[in-house]
């Protein structure tokens, strides 16, 4: 089996949806975020606009390989909003994304399954409202090397159609190449058999 080297995310914040259920309303949105940081400042955005509503549910998944992700229910019953959202994210399979779903009360109780279908229901529509892509998965390296490997270095690079994301070039002369994952063994070994040039993956 080939190895995954490709995650579906977004890459802009999704347009407002708005779903009804017997009076009580939830606006949907998506934001693409990376930390704990940004799901923080999306949340605090959503409570500025939203400032009378009573539930601000939502879940996130980061992370392209390792996954984290969270669910949170804002005062709903255990597992009736988080988890429907998160079940969305899932289902979508996107990572690096918050989806927020803002309830105002209608004054009629849904019901744990009515909960559950709303709550889901509003992340599906609001997903779909988003701009999703498709991203490949990269591994960074570093090349240090002499300048009178350069003109190697540069055909390599020509050849295999790399991406140098940073170059430093001083006393010697250090590229960041950024490698698709599945050509990264690949290209590791080429620039380590080439004589007098350095390779090391970065974090």
């Amino acid at each position: 089996m080939e190895e995954k080297d490709t995650y579906k995310t977004i890459t802009s914040a999704s347009e407002e949806t708005l779903f009804k259920d017997r009076n009580s309303k939830f606006f949907g949105y998506a934001f693409p975020v990376f930390n704990e940081d940004d799901v923080k400042e999306s949340l605090e955005i959503l409570k500025k606009k939203h400032h009378s509503a009573r539930h601000f549910c939502y879940a996130w998944q980061f992370g392209v390989e390792k996954i984290r992700f969270r669910a949170n229910d804002d005062g709903e019953p255990s597992n009736s909003a988080g988890m429907p959202i998160y079940g969305q994210i899932q289902s979508f399979d996107v990572t690096n994304v918050l989806v927020v779903s803002v309830r105002y009360f209608g004054g009629t109780k849904l019901g744990v399954g009515g909960l559950i279908n709303a709550y889901r229901t509003s992340a599906q529509i609001t997903l779909e409202a988003s701009n999703i892509i498709e991203k490949t998965i990269d591994i960074q390296y570093k090349l240090t090397f002499e300048y009178d490997m350069m003109n190697k270095v540069q055909r390599v690079v020509k050849e295999r159609n790399l991406n140098i994301t940073a170059q430093k070039l001083e006393m010697n002369c250090e590229y960041t190449i950024s490698v698709r994952k599945k050509d990264a063994q690949t290209i590791f070994d080429i620039f380590n058999n080439l004589f007098k040039v350095e390779i090391k993956e970065l974090d």
